[in-house]
C-alpha cells in the first residue's frame, strides 16, 4: 500500500541505515531530494545509492523537502531537529527519527514550529547498507506518531515493505530494551561461547562451526513452537548432577562467566516449570545448586573491613552508582 502521493524526503544522517531507507523510499516512487552529514565520504556514497545531492547543513536540506528523516545517532536528534526548526519552515512537513528509545519529546521543536512528527524504528539489526536494504523489507516496525501523522507513518512504514505495529512514547525504552537482549545480547552471549571454547582449544572459526547449526537449531525450535516448548538441556531434563559439574567447571576456568550462567540458570528453571518438564521438588533443588553459586561468587568478590565483615556502606554505594548506569 502506497503512500497517496510521492513525497520529497530528505534525510539528516548518511550512515548504513539513513542511506538504506533513502535507496527503499526512492525504490516505493519517493523522491530522496537531499542527504545531510558531516561527512563527505558518506554523502558520496548515498548519492550512488540514490542520486541525491550532499549538503553539511540540515538547514539547507529542509528547505527543499515535505518530509524531513532524522537517521543521526540517537543523541544529535534534539540537537538537529532544534537547529532546523530555528532557521527553516517546518509548517505543515513531516518529522520523523528512527529512534528506538527516543519518544517523540526529541521532535518538540518541531512541533512547536507547526511540523507533523513520528518515529519510525526497524526491528532489525544492520552491518552493511546492502543488508539493510535486503532486511528491511518483511522486518517489523515500532511507530510512534502524533495524532496527526499516524497514517502518515504506518503508510511510510509500509512503502519500504515493512510492518507497522504502535508503539506508545512510554512503551520506547522497554521495547528497544527487549530489541537489544534480543540482537545485542545474542552476539554478546554469542562470544561468551566462543571465549570457553577458546579455553579448550578452540579457534574462533571453528568454534563458530560448532555451536551455530546449534543456534539455528534452536531459533528454530522457537519458531515453530515457542519459547517454553523449544527450551532443552539439563535444566528442562531435571539433570542436576549435570548442572553441578558446570557450575563447578565455570568457578575453576570462568569465575567472571560464573554469575551468567547461574542467572540465565534461573531464568531457565522458571522457563521449565511453565513447560511442565520440572516439578516443584526438582526446581527448589536446582535453584538451591544455583543460588549456592551465586553466593559463593558474590562472596568471593565482597570487600571485608578489619573484622571480617561486608563494608556495607561501600557496597551500598557501588549499588548506587550500578543503577545509575
Amino acid at each position: 500500500m502506497k503512500t497517496r502521493k510521492p513525497q520529497k524526503f530528505s534525510v539528516i544522517g548518511a550512515g548504513m541505515v539513513g542511506t538504506a531507507i533513502g535507496f527503499l523510499l526512492k525504490k516505493a516512487g519517493h523522491h530522496i531530494v537531499s542527504f545531510v552529514d558531516v561527512s563527505q565520504a558518506h554523502l558520496k556514497r548515498a548519492q550512488k545509492y540514490t542520486g541525491a545531492p550532499g549538503f553539511h547543513k540540515p538547514v539547507q536540506a529542509a528547505e527543499k523537502a515535505d518530509c524531513l528523516l532524522i537517521t543521526t545517532p540517537d543523541d544529535r536528534i534534539r540537537t538537529v531537529c532544534a537547529e532546523i526548526a530555528t532557521h527553516a519552515s517546518l509548517q505543515g512537513k513531516k518529522v520523523l527519527h528512527m529512534s528506538g528509545a527516543g519518544g517523540l519529546d526529541l521532535l518538540d521543536h518541531a512541533v512547536r514550529a507547526g511540523g507533523q512528527v513520528a518515529s519510525i524504528h526497524p526491528l532489525q539489526s544492520f552491518s552493511s547498507i546492502e543488508g539493510a536494504i535486503a532486511s528491511i523489507p518483511g522486518s517489523y516496525f515500532g511507530v510512534t506518531a502524533a495524532k496527526g501523522a499516524k497514517k502518515f507513518a504506518s503508510s511510510l512504514v509500509r512503502d519500504l515493505g515493512g510492518i507497522p505495529m504502535e508503539i506508545t512514547p512510554e512503551q520506547k525504552p522497554l521495547y528497544h530494551a527487549a530489541a537489544c537482549i534480543a540482537s545485542n545480547y545474542l552476539v554478546s552471549l554469542m562470544s561468551v561461547v566462543e571465549s570457553i571454547y577458546r579455553s579448550i582449544g578452540f579457534s574462533d572459526k571453528d568454534a563458530r562451526k560448532a555451536y551455530l547449526p546449534l543456534v539455528y537449531g534452536s531459533l528454530a525450535n522457537i519458531k515453530n513452537q515457542g519459547c517454553e516448548k523449544a527450551l532443552t538441556g539439563p535444566i528442562a531434563r531435571g539433570d542436576a548432577g549435570t548442572i553441578q559439574k558446570h557450575i563447578k567447571a565455570m568457578a575453576s576456568h570462568h569465575p567472571d562467566l560464573s554469575p551468567l550462567y547461574t542467572n540465565m540458570g534461573f531464568i531457565a528453571v522458571n522457563l521449565a516449570r511453565r513447560k511442565g518438564a520440572l516439578n516443584t521438588e526438582q526446581a527448589n533443588f536446582i535453584q538451591k545448586l544455583l543460588k549456592g553459586a551465586k553466593n559463593e561468587h558474590t562472596n568471593e568478590n565482597q570487600p571485608e573491613n578489619s573484622s571480617g565483615h561486608q563494608k556495607n556502606e561501600n557496597l551500598g554505594r557501588e549499588n548506587r552508582h550500578a543503577d545509575s548506569i
